[in-house]
């Protein structure tokens, strides 16, 4: 890594994370008697990159002994809760909102986290040039390379650091910190790095707009408007830092130019050809002009009407969420909302310092922030469903194992709505499971879909528990049902709420399809599988809402396959992805190889990118620019992806399968992990994020689901 290996680290023996009822946290033990009394399990030595001394087991010759390796293996990830936890890195933007927080709020910072996220950071630096992307595997952008050289530079690197050197001249070719995008400058505005005047605006009295407005917030996508949320009651109270001599050296650095000459309200959409994603359209630019003579003349008891609105709904946010929030980009801003108004000794303020931890993960590149809190629910729900597919759900040496991922999704199920939730805008969340815990508190639909199923499948098994009564797995349908949207599809939070046409008021410009909430095969298929089990067991239950809701999701998905036979993927790379989750719901449907036009289409274009070693493999490229693109190698889990996809068509032609099959089996190590390949997971178009454990997830569903399917033969 040349200069970029040059930075101190701590010693990751002495890191543990403890899970607790979902939590997740990473402590880092300082004496002797503490790492005695606490001794690193074999999960943790995993998530840092440490040897797990983990034996090799006998070669695999079937599929199912496959499957049972790659159990033995991820069955020592377990952790106490029950769980199946794992880092969420990829977005490079996340980190740089709480240590910027933590300094606006002077909120300590320890000093083995400045040593690992610094280590981080040099690790993902880009090997050439310096810089940071707005992900892990993107090209150096002036969004990344801002706010991360801050980070360096607030977790105490000098500037002459080699790696601080070259990072700062990547970002003044770029043009320097005038030309990032929207997120980038307010978050510079608040530390007094770049001025208000040169922001488009984000006010807070749309907030104060009549419900029936077309473009009131609360119509937009949960994400998009929970962040715009704090961010508008920050940029209406105008708030910065006080200058300091620090403020001011890092003025000199970020801008080849000179700080107090710069014209700012000229730059208000001044943004490097390097960010841009999603550019303004002529509408949005229109609405912003009259904003910014609309900030000028707007009376100041209607501002501060708005911003009481505004801080209302920060304070339900945290509240509903125990202080989580909904994810790690508003979470940052709601605490910096949360101190200016409620003051630095206000519990509020304690609760944000304490919930942070949450976010925060190190592997063995350092440490980072998550995308979420967990993946918690959904992986565990996963890995259950993986177990079933390939009957090992039976097997008696798996059922300890078992029993406590059942009492997990138990304990993780929500079981209350939000307080008011029509006063904040939140759908109901009464038997959901969230994507990560419990008290983090969000509906999300698929996540609640793969939980059912986890949950019949082994409720449904003789020999274990029945924690989850009926009623509450009617509480779950019952939320399912309410999610569908006009058009047929499921997004993943609430019902979409406004048409396609919000879209042309996307201000961030770093991603595409933010403003609404859309729909998606995958978020689809996950319900109908789900409701199509639940009739299984509990068939007279809403049996005709129940009937309906996956006649019209037929439709929908059968609508959004495209020409060429394809579905896209909005949340795994990408095509593969997607047509695993399509193809599963026409199957449960009927509607197979033989007798539909829709799945033949897709198994042609799924066999006609399959690779000459047998795999399947699709870059990050598939997602941001809508078009299938190979990786340079297969990929396990794409080659998964595929094979659950054609099984599901009931294909005829085992050899593509037992082709793309034998090449998992090949992959599988001695002691019966996979390695980490290329990035998994995608959101909004254009951010890359990872799922580490879809590796052993997939695999192993589709290995001892071919087993179950045509016996458990050598391939």
């Amino acid at each position: 890594m040349g200069a970029n290996s040059n930075v101190e680290k701590t010693d990751l023996s002495r890191w543990r994370m403890k899970s607790d009822q979902g939590r997740q946290t990473w402590h880092y033990l300082k004496t002797d008697e503490e790492v005695r009394e606490w001794p690193q399990a074999t999960s943790d030595k995993y998530f840092l990159g440490l040897d797990t001394g983990l034996p090799a087991l006998p070669t695999p010759k079937t599929p199912l002994d496959s499957v049972k390796n790659g159990i033995e293996f991820f069955s020592t990830l377990q952790v106490a809760s029950g769980n199946w936890a794992c880092e969420y890195p990829g977005p490079l933007f996340l980190t740089p909102g709480f240590v910027i927080t933590m300094y606006i709020t002077n909120t300590p910072i320890p000093q083995e986290w400045r040593t690992e996220m610094i280590r981080y950071l040099a690790n993902k630096a880009n090997p050439y040039d310096g810089g940071w992307g707005l992900h892990v595997e993107d090209d150096s952008t002036v969004f990344g390379t801002t706010l991360n050289y801050i980070v360096l530079r607030i977790c105490g690197m000098e500037a002459d650091h080699p790696l601080a050197v070259k990072a700062r001249k990547r970002l003044h070719e770029l043009g320097g910190a005038l030309y990032n995008p929207h997120w980038g400058k307010t978050w510079l505005s608040i530390l007094n790095l770049y001025c208000w005047d040169g922001l488009n605006p984000i006010p807070a009295e749309l907030w104060a707009l009549p419900n029936w407005v077309p473009i009131h917030p609360w119509r937009w996508w949960i994400h998009c408007r929970m962040v715009y949320l704090p961010m508008s009651y920050i940029f209406t109270r105008k708030h910065q830092i006080p200058v300091n001599d620090f403020i001011l050296q890092l003025r000199k650095e970020l801008y080849p130019q000179d700080y107090d000459s710069i014209n700012w309200t000229s730059h208000r959409n001044t943004v490097s050809g390097a960010d841009v994603y999603y550019p303004h359209s002529t509408i949005l630019n229109a609405l912003n002009k009259v904003l910014v003579v609309w900030g000028k003349f707007c009376p100041d008891f209607v501002k501060l009407h708005a911003m009481r609105l505004v801080k209302d709904l920060v304070t339900r946010e945290d509240e509903d969420s125990d202080y989580t929030c909904l994810g790690p980009v508003n979470n940052p801003l709601n605490f910096v909302v949360r101190y200016l108004d409620d003051g630095p000794d206000s519990d509020a303020v304690k609760m944000h310092r304490y919930t942070l931890e949450d976010y925060m993960w190190v592997n063995k590149d350092g440490m980072f922030v998550n995308g979420t809190d967990g993946l918690q629910c959904w992986d565990t729900s996963f890995f259950i469903q993986s177990m079933h597919a390939s009957g090992m759900i039976e097997r008696p040496e798996y059922r300890d194992m078992l029993i406590r991922a059942l009492n997990f999704l138990d304990d993780q199920q929500i079981k209350e709505n939000c307080r008011d939730q029509g006063q904040s805008y939140r759908h109901i969340r009464k038997g959901a499971w969230p994507f990560s815990k419990r008290k983090q508190g969000y509906t999300v639909s698929d996540c609640t879909a793969e939980a059912v199923k986890a949950v019949l499948f082994l409720q449904g098994t003789p020999g274990f528990p029945r924690p989850i009564p009926e009623r509450r797995i009617c509480d779950a349908v019952d939320v399912m049902l309410s999610l569908q949207s006009s058009d047929y599809g499921f997004s993943e939070y609430e019902q979409s709420r406004v048409g396609d046409w919000i879209e042309q008021l996307n201000s961030a410009e770093v991603f595409g399809n933010i403003m609404k909430s859309y729909s998606f095969p995958e978020c689809t298929t996950a319900v109908v599988t789900a409701l199509k089990l639940f009739t299984q067991y509990y068939p007279e239950y809403r049996k005709e809402d129940i009937k309906e809701c996956i006649r019209k999701s037929l439709i929908y998905i059968k609508r959004v396959q495209r020409k060429d036979g394809s579905w896209y993927g909005s949340w795994g790379i990408c095509f593969t992805y997607a047509a695993m989750f399509a193809l599963e719901s026409l199957e449960i449907l009927g509607e197979t190889w033989e007798n539909s036009g829709n799945v033949k289409r897709a198994v042609e274009f799924l066999l006609s990118k399959q690779m000459e070693d047998g795999g399947w493999g699709e870059s990050y490229k598939s997602s941001s620019t809508g078009v299938y693109t190979h990786h340079e190698k297969s990929q396990v889990c794409n080659t998964a992806y595929a094979c659950l996809a054609l099984m599901h068509a009931q294909y005829p032609d085992r050899k593509p399968i037992e082709r793309g099959l034998k090449l998992i089996m090949q992959r599988q190590q001695a002691n019966g992990e996979w390695l980490s390949e290329a990035i998994e997971g995608v959101f909004n178009r254009n951010c890359m994020i990872a799922y580490p454990n879809y590796k052993f997830i997939f695999t192993t569903k589709a290995l001892g689901a071919f087993a179950s399917k045509y016996g458990d033969i050598p391939i």
